[in-house]
């Protein structure tokens, strides 16, 4: 079965980074903390499912 909370994590990460980059936001602006925020809780996701 699909884990759909790392699909909807990867989904928003995708999203932000696409919209930074678009707007060329630098460091430290709140998309650019999120996207930091959901590189934590997918490692965090990862790293439990793995073991």
């Amino acid at each position: 079965m699909a884990d759909l909370y790392l699909r909807a994590l990867e989904s928003e990460r995708k999203a932000l980074w696409a919209a930074c980059r678009l707007k060329g936001l630098a460091k430290g602006t709140p998309e650019r903390r999120r996207i930091d925020e959901l590189d934590e809780l997918l490692a965090a996701h990862k790293a439990k499912k793995a073991g």
